[in-house]
């Protein structure tokens, strides 16, 4: 329900007094409040309260377009400040009505503009609180944060609401990317323990061996004077009685046989752990490449979707008609967008939850590429897929997730896996 106009124009400071908050908002003037509600007009972000720029330059932006927007405003030292220097003078343009706030404003509504079209659809705040709900469900925190910070229904008691989880978020994920910097460095620490560790047995069985070999080249050399020596021709007699020296040696020979035994399978499964480890070590380093080229092609392709004046397009992949199995039903309209702004034709399967599975080799028959996310996607419909597409020379590509990101990603490979299909193909 909308908050009526004469209780929203009181002053920040009585109705703050009247319910309070760790959310400080310092008062507005009359005659800009009124000027708000008789424009309906959404707020610039010198019209925010200067507690919540910090938050909204630091969700809203990355460094690198705070670095640009300072690089054109010809900033001194804005190609070699550190990213919080880079975050404080954003914070600092947030304050200001002149070109440098203008420009951030414009950054900001440029690149969430899809958001600002979405919560403008809402008139009341009930509605705003509604979207702000969903966007948090799906983790798009900051387009959702900026459009509902400058709505013109956003009230103050909503205001203290989006800002309080996005502070307790940035905790969050502060401490999830402590622990596993934590788990890295425990990694690599044991990592270099057992690769020592091996080390040191590896010297300790090359002693043990040399040892070893010594004491029975002695014995050898010992036995054959005993049997070189006059009379040596009685040792054969049956009754003759063991040396004591020779039985006393083969117990310390069967005794240090046993020994390197025992070593032999701790240095084997030392080195088990540490293919284990090595392994874990390069798995982990080849998913983080992967993110580091995910996230890289997605950025590209979303600069140009949200380029000024919406006139830049995803990586153009030719008319390619693409099958997407699987995946979220909420996003589906979402990437047949993208895929028409990428000049491609957009189909898809539930994976059989509501779909029957008898339609997928049809809809393979009329696609280029077939593509399903493995985090969202049944085993059984995956193999069907990969059988279906094998017996009729389709490429497919699995999508590390059901992201937007890992679709925008996978964008320039599919023009290359149907290449290569066709190319195979025509061989």
């Amino acid at each position: 329900m909308a908050v009526p106009e004469r209780e929203w124009a009181l002053p920040f400071q009585r109705r703050a007094a009247a319910a309070p908050s760790l959310l400080p908002i310092p008062p507005a003037p009359d005659a800009q409040v009124a000027a708000l509600l008789q424009e309906k007009r959404r707020r610039k972000i010198w019209e925010l309260s200067s507690t919540l720029h910090c938050s909204v330059v630091g969700t809203c932006l990355s460094a690198a377009e705070i670095r640009q927007l300072l690089i054109r405003l010809k900033s001194a030292d804005a190609e070699t400040a550190s990213d919080h220097d880079l975050h404080g003078q954003g914070v600092l343009l947030a304050r200001q009505r002149d070109i440098g706030g203008k420009l951030l404003n414009k950054a900001l509504d440029r690149r969430h503009h899809l958001a600002i079209n979405q919560f403008a659809k809402a008139r009341s705040e009930a509605a705003l609180r509604a979207l702000w709900r969903d966007a948090v469900k799906r983790g798009d925190i900051p387009g959702a944060y900026w459009a509902v910070l400058t709505h013109p229904d956003c009230s103050d008691e909503l205001v203290r609401v989006v800002f309080g989880e996005v502070h307790m978020l940035s905790h969050l994920v502060g401490a999830a990317n402590r622990a596993d910097i934590r788990r890295l460095h425990q990694l690599e620490q044991e990592n270099a323990e057992l690769v020592a560790k091996v080390e040191r047995q590896q010297a300790r069985l090359r002693d043990t061996a040399m040892r070893h070999e010594a004491e029975m080249r002695a014995l050898s050399d010992a036995l054959a004077r005993q049997f070189a020596a006059p009379g040596s021709e009685d040792l054969a007699v049956p009754a003759a009685a063991p040396d004591p020296a020779i039985a006393a040696l083969e117990r310390r020979l069967a005794a240090e046989a046993a020994r390197r035994e025992r070593a032999e399978r701790r240095l084997e499964a030392s080195a088990r752990a540490l293919r284990d480890s090595e392994a874990s070590h390069r798995a982990a380093a080849q998913e983080r490449d992967a993110l580091r080229t995910e996230l890289a092609a997605a950025e590209e392709n979303l600069q140009a979707l949200l380029a000024e004046g919406l006139e830049g397009r995803p990586a153009d992949i030719g008319g390619l008609s693409v099958l997407y199995i699987g995946g979220r039903p909420q996003q589906v309209s979402r990437l047949r967008a993208l895929s028409e702004r990428a000049a491609a034709r957009f189909l898809h399967h539930d994976g059989g939850i509501d779909e029957r599975s008898g339609l997928l080799p049809g809809l393979i028959s009329r696609a280029d590429v077939a593509v399903f996310p493995v985090d969202c996607v049944s085993h059984e419909a995956a193999l069907m897929v990969k059988r279906l597409c094998r017996q009729s020379g389709k490429p497919w590509l699995p999508l590390r997730t059901a992201s937007m990101t890992a679709f925008l990603a996978a964008l320039g490979p599919m023009r290359s896996a149907v290449d290569e299909a066709r190319r195979a193909a025509a061989s």
